[in-house]
C-alpha cells in the first residue's frame, strides 16, 4: 500500500507548499463567493445589516488571498515563459487560410447570414487556438547540447543534443531546433554561418521528460566558432503560423585544423624519414652494428681494426642514446606574398588558401609524431609548446593552429616576446626574422621549417639540421 508520501510525489511531483497555497487560495475564494451570494439574497429580504455584513467579510476574505496568498504563490512560480523572445513567421498554409478567411469577412458582411457568421467565428477561434498551443507548447523547454572535445575541420562529428519538458502535465509536439546566429573567425573577419546544416526534429516530448538526438556536424574551416544561441520553433497544431523561441546557448567552439594522409603528405613523410634517421645516426655512445662503408660516412666512425680484419672499410654504427627530438616551426609572416589582410585582392585570396593548406600539413606533421611517440615541439612567432612526448603536446600545438593567422613582416609581438602555450613561460622570438633566427639556437634537433619566404631569407646555418618547406611548394 503506497505512503502518503509516495502518493505527494505521484499526485503532486512539483512543491508541494505551493499546491496547498493554491488549495488554500481556492477554498476561501469560494467561501467568499458564497457569502456575496447569500449578502445578495439577504438584501433582498430586507436584512440590510446582514448583507452588508457578508458582503464585507466576502470582500475582506478575497483582499487577504490577494495580501497573503497571491504574493507567496508568485515566489514560489517562474514567470521566465512571460519573458520569451518569439519570432513569427507566416507559413504558406496559413496565408490561404487567412486568405479564406478575408473572403469569408467580406461575405458575412455583405448578406448578413448567420451561417457565414458562425462559420467564421470558427474560423477565428482556430487561429486563436493554434497561438495558445504553440505558446503552451514552446513554454517550459529546456535545451542542452552537448559536443565533442576535440573537433577537427572537414571531419564529421556527432553531438548529443537534448530537450527537457519541464511542464508537469502538458507535453509538447513537433519541435525544430534550428541555428543561425554562430559566427567564424577563422578566415580574419568573422562572418555569419550555420552550425547546424538542418534543423533538428523532435516529434513528441512527454510531460516532465527529456528526448535525447544525435546531431551530425561538419565544420568546413578550423577557427573559432562562436555561437550566440539556437532557435526552438514549432507549426503546432495547424501550422499556420511557425513560432520560433529563441535561447541562449553562448558557446565558443575551437575546430583543430583539417588532418588528413594525402599522397603528397606520404611522400613528404618518408623524405623526412630518411633525413630525420640521417641526422641522428651516430648520436650515441654504445656499439650497435658494424656495416660497409659509404660514400656519405664519415672517416672518424671507420672501424680499422675490423677494417684490417676483412680487407674492406668497415664502419661503427652507435645505438641512439635518446629520442629523436623534432621542432615543427610554422613561420607565419607574409613575407611579402599578401598585400593586405582583408581578403580584398585575389593575391591575398591566393595566399591565404596556401597558407591554410600550410597549416593543414603542420597539424598533420605533429599528428604524425604523436602517433610514431616522438618527442617534439611546435613553434610560431607568438607561441610555443613545451618540447615533450607529442601525444602530450598535440592538443596544445592543434589549439595554437586553430586560430594562427598570417602576420605581415612589419609585426612585432608584444614587448618582442611570444607566449608559450599552457605555459606561464614567455619565451623572445623577436620580429620576423628573428623567428628563424632564432631556431639557430638549437643545432641539435631537427627542424621542420615551413615558410613563406624566399630561400635566401633562411639563415645558411638551418639547413644543415632542417628541412624547408616552402610555401610556393604546397
Amino acid at each position: 500500500m503506497p505512503t502518503v508520501s509516495a502518493l505527494r510525489r505521484r499526485f503532486f511531483p512539483g512543491d508541494l507548499p505551493a499546491w496547498q497555497a493554491f488549495a488554500t487560495a481556492i477554498g476561501v475564494l469560494a467561501l467568499a463567493f458564497l457569502l456575496a451570494l447569500f449578502s445578495a439574497a439577504a438584501s433582498e429580504m430586507g436584512r440590510f445589516w446582514l448583507g452588508a455584513g457578508a458582503a464585507i467579510t466576502a470582500l475582506g476574505m478575497a483582499a487577504w488571498v490577494a495580501v497573503a496568498i497571491v504574493p507567496k504563490m508568485a515566489r514560489r512560480t517562474s514567470l521566465r515563459w512571460l519573458t520569451y523572445q518569439l519570432d513569427y513567421h507566416l507559413t504558406r498554409e496559413g496565408l490561404f487560410y487567412l486568405g479564406a478567411v478575408s473572403v469569408l469577412v467580406l461575405a458575412a458582411v455583405n448578406t448578413g447570414n448567420n451561417l457565414l457568421f458562425l462559420v467564421l467565428s470558427c474560423l477565428l477561434a482556430g487561429i486563436l487556438v493554434s497561438g495558445v498551443l504553440s505558446r503552451i507548447v514552446l513554454s517550459g523547454i529546456h535545451l542542452d547540447f552537448e559536443l565533442p572535445e576535440h573537433i577537427f575541420a572537414g571531419q564529421a562529428v556527432e553531438g548529443r543534443m537534448e530537450l527537457a519538458n519541464e511542464k508537469l502535465w502538458l507535453p509538447s509536439f513537433s519541435l525544430s531546433v534550428s541555428d543561425g546566429r554562430s559566427t567564424a573567425k577563422s578566415k580574419g573577419d568573422p562572418k555569419v554561418t550555420e552550425m547546424l546544416s538542418r534543423p533538428v526534429y523532435f516529434p513528441h516530448v512527454a510531460a516532465n521528460a527529456s528526448v535525447i538526438q544525435p546531431v551530425k556536424m561538419l565544420f568546413p574551416r578550423r577557427g573559432a566558432w562562436h555561437q550566440e544561441g539556437l532557435g526552438i520553433s514549432t507549426r503546432f497544431p495547424f501550422g499556420f503560423i511557425e513560432k520560433t523561441r529563441r535561447v541562449e546557448w553562448r558557446r565558443e567552439i575551437l575546430v583543430y585544423p583539417h588532418v588528413a594522409r594525402t599522397e603528397m603528405f606520404s611522400e613528404l613523410l618518408a623524405l623526412l624519414g630518411g633525413e630525420i634517421a640521417g641526422f641522428y645516426r651516430g648520436r650515441g655512445h654504445e656499439l650497435h652494428s658494424l656495416r660497409d662503408y659509404q660514400q656519405s660516412d664519415s672517416v672518424r666512425f671507420v672501424s680499422w681494426r675490423a677494417s684490417a680484419r676483412t680487407g674492406a672499410l668497415k664502419v661503427r654504427e652507435f645505438a641512439r642514446e635518446d629520442e629523436r627530438r623534432v621542432i615543427i616551426a610554422l613561420d607565419s609572416f607574409s613575407g611579402g606574398n599578401a598585400s593586405s589582410f582583408a581578403g580584398t585582392t585575389a593575391d591575398d585570396a591566393l595566399f591565404r588558401e596556401r597558407f591554410e593548406r600550410v597549416v593543414s600539413v603542420a597539424a598533420s606533421l605533429a599528428w604524425h609524431f604523436s602517433e610514431v611517440e616522438a618527442i617534439a615541439q611546435l613553434r610560431t612567432p607568438r607561441a610555443a609548446t613545451a618540447m615533450a612526448p607529442a601525444h602530450e603536446m598535440i592538443y596544445s600545438a592543434l589549439r595554437e593552429l586553430a586560430i594562427i593567422q598570417p602576420e605581415s613582416d612589419s609585426f612585432v609581438p608584444a614587448s618582442s616576446e611570444s607566449r608559450a602555450v599552457d605555459s606561464g613561460e614567455v619565451k623572445p622570438n623577436g620580429n620576423a626574422a628573428g623567428f628563424l633566427e632564432s631556431l639557430s639556437e638549437y643545432p641539435d634537433l631537427f627542424k621542420i621549417i615551413l615558410t613563406g619566404r624566399a630561400p635566401a631569407s633562411v639563415p645558411a646555418i638551418l639547413w644543415t639540421s632542417s628541412h624547408v618547406i616552402f610555401f610556393d611548394a604546397l
